[in-house]
């Protein structure tokens, strides 16, 4: 319903043989790039504010471009940087274009070695400035560096103090900046180390040079940079002679997959976007573990190594409900268990009405939870039918009888997603009455003042779409009660992680609780909590604990429920309105190996989290609640 930004996709392939091969076996010498393209195509719901490639050409002789860079920004990025790729080929002969020993020797991007990005703004920074990958050019092939990444570091300031206090000074604050500078420090203290070792044993000039590119080990540049990232990450970075990693973060906040057999070495943000490009099994895919890197050397030799020593298992829920893609064959499973676990609380808010009940989605992410819902919604009339059938006193002829065989659950695509808002309106009216027209309705799927509609959607975060839009719409169908059903749990926090949510007021959770608190005369809740998280932000101490648990600790899920309700029905709408949520228990029932869930819970996994949540509520309480309020709230420490 609502759209949220995933941070990024991630993608890259290593070819194992000359192109040659490919050419003879596959008909091109493109197989690689093409691969990629594909790669990065199957990710497009990762990344649609920005993309870019990075290819690395292992025998190009000195005095020749050997590793190139594309970007662009806009929805079309993917299209656009392997167009501009394909256009530098377009004067060239067709016979030349097909000789894979010409292209190796002349073309660019004509590589061995290739990395995707698909980019998502967490920050708000926009341009073709803040699109991957990252370069870091040198006159020695193995200290060039072009890095990507799936990431959001909650700890730069630690990092940016750490890489300056030994002398560097990076031109822009950032964190994919900064994290390349690191990284690229790291990689010249391989280098130089490498250079001393080889001097020592008699090699000079350019046999220095190829046995530095043969021994590069990346394990121990980022054993000396990974350790100090706080949040959740996958880094992938290739260098100008042909190494390469991807490193995932020690809680497995972040997913990452990979494919490795005898032609290629394959890494993705998803499994199934692997499968679908290699043409393999999900068994054949392996995820990258905790705290782990794949490794692959300039000779194409693959390894993964532990680089961070593994902690508590967080992986994201997210990720599993609403990011990744539901082709997935474990994620569909979840997906369809998180709306069946919602059936007995659904049927308790229509009360139990089942013949006078149209159960819908809103498109598109939640339909695989909605197939789930029918499942369980048909196991428990089937069960009923079942006991009626046995109790002869329900059912006296076969009229009875069939009338109780002919239930079913009623299934209507009630609400169609019509057209897209076109950004470039900007003034708030005509933007929140465009919003109105988003989703168009089926007319005459349910019966007016008589069928209740439950619409199940996989998250509601902000509410905006719901009260803008959705109830507005499903309204118009005259129901007797609209029943608006999230897969997810209650949205409470902001992720710190890679997800665009940071405003503690972009959250209808976060506003129902501060509302209920001042109905019931409990602001001292919130003076409270401002008032230990300002002190805990300027006498830090650990562990650091998340204040803003205590906003929401007087509450029931039920009582937030209800008063979002208020929050978001106008008094245009008619029908009675319910929000049904998905708990945190029957979220970790569906999906066991992901139990990252502190936008739910407020359960950072990392430091960093704990302390940005706290920083999220003292901005809230200084820039916005004081100002309504009138009120000046005074620390002991002011």
């Amino acid at each position: 319903m609502e759209e949220l930004k995933h941070e990024c996709g991630v993608a890259m392939i290593r070819l194992l043989k000359p192109l040659e091969y490919y050419h003879e076996r596959y008909g091109t010498w493109m197989y690689g790039l093409n691969k990629l393209y594909l790669l990065m195509e199957k990710q497009h719901n990762r990344g649609q504010e920005g993309a870019g490639l990075a290819c690395v050409k292992l025998k190009a002789i000195a005095g020749e471009e050997y590793m190139f860079r594309e970007r662009a920004t806009g929805s079309d990025a993917i299209t656009e940087i392997f167009a501009t790729v394909h256009n530098q080929y377009k004067d060239i002969p067709q016979e030349k274009i097909n000789d894979p020993i010409y292209a190796k020797e002349k073309l660019p991007f004509a590589g061995e070695l290739y990395m995707g990005h698909l980019r998502y703004s967490t920050t708000g920074k926009s341009g073709i400035s803040y699109i991957h990958p990252f370069l870091r050019r040198n006159n020695w092939r193995a200290r060039n560096l072009a890095i990507c990444g799936n990431f959001n570091l909650t700890n730069v300031d630690e990092v940016f103090r750490e890489i300056t206090s030994i002398g560097q000074h990076p031109r822009i604050y950032g964190d994919a900046n900064i994290m390349l500078e690191q990284l690229g420090h790291r990689l010249d203290r391989e280098v130089e180390r490498l250079y001393l070792q080889c001097e020592n044993e008699g090699l000079k000039g350019m046999d220095i040079t190829h046995a530095i590119e043969d021994r590069v080990d990346l394990s121990n540049m980022l054993k000396k940079c990974a350790p100090l990232w706080d949040g959740g990450f996958v880094i992938c970075g290739i260098t100008g002679s042909g190494e390469s990693f991807s490193v995932r973060d020690p809680w497995g906040i972040r997913p990452a997959f990979y494919y490795v057999d005898e032609e290629v070495v394959v890494m993705a943000s998803e499994r199934p976007v692997i499968q679908t490009t290699m043409d393999v099994n999900a068994c054949d895919v392996k995820e990258l573990k905790q705290g782990e890197a794949l490794l692959v050397s300039k000779n194409g030799q693959s390894r993964t190594a532990q680089i961070i020593p593994s902690k508590e298992l967080k992986a994201c829920s997210f990720e599993r409900i609403y990011f990744s893609r539901g082709s997935d064959v474990d994620i569909y499973k979840e997906r369809k268990r998180l709306g069946e676990n919602l059936v007995h609380p659904i049927l308790k808010a229509v009360d139990y009405d089942l013949n006078h009940t149209v159960f819908s989605f809103i498109p598109n992410t939640a339909e695989v939870a909605y197939f789930g819902l029918q499942e369980g919604l048909n196991n428990y009339l089937n069960k009923k039918k079942k006991d009626w059938i046995a109790d002869r006193n329900t059912w006296k002829d076969e009229e009875g009888l069939e009338k109780i065989l002919s239930m079913r659950i009623r299934t209507e695509k009630v609400a169609i997603k019509d057209i897209k808002l076109r950004t470039f309106i900007a003034e708030g009216n005509s933007r929140n009455d465009l919003a109105a027209h988003v989703y168009d309705i089926t007319y005459g799927s349910i019966t007016p003042g008589t069928d209740n509609l439950v619409v199940i959607d996989d998250s509601i975060v902000r509410g905006t779409t719901l009260k803008q839009s959705i109830l507005n719409i499903l309204d118009r169908l005259e129901p007797k009660q609209i029943v608006i059903v999230s897969s997810s749990p209650q949205v409470r926090y902001p992720d710190y992680y890679g997800i665009d949510m940071s405003r503690m007021s972009e959250f209808i959770a976060f506003r129902a609780a501060v509302v209920l608190l001042e109905e019931r005369e409990m602001t001292s809740i919130i003076k409270d909590a401002y008032i230990k998280a300002k002190k805990q932000e300027l006498q830090p101490a650990h562990p650091i604990i998340n204040y803003v648990k205590e906003i929401y600790a007087p509450f029931t899920n039920d009582e937030i429920s209800d008063k979002m309700v208020s929050l978001l029905t106008s008094k245009k709408i008619n029908a009675k309105v319910k929000i049904v949520y998905q708990t945190l228990e029957g979220l970790h029932a569906a999906c066991p190996n992901h139990p990252g869930d502190w936008y739910f819970s407020g359960d950072y996994p990392t430091p960093g989290g704990a302390r940005m949540v706290n920083k999220a509520f003292i901005n809230f309480m200084e820039e916005e609640y004081m100002k309504k309020t009138g009120q000046l709230i005074m620390t002991n420490d002011k």
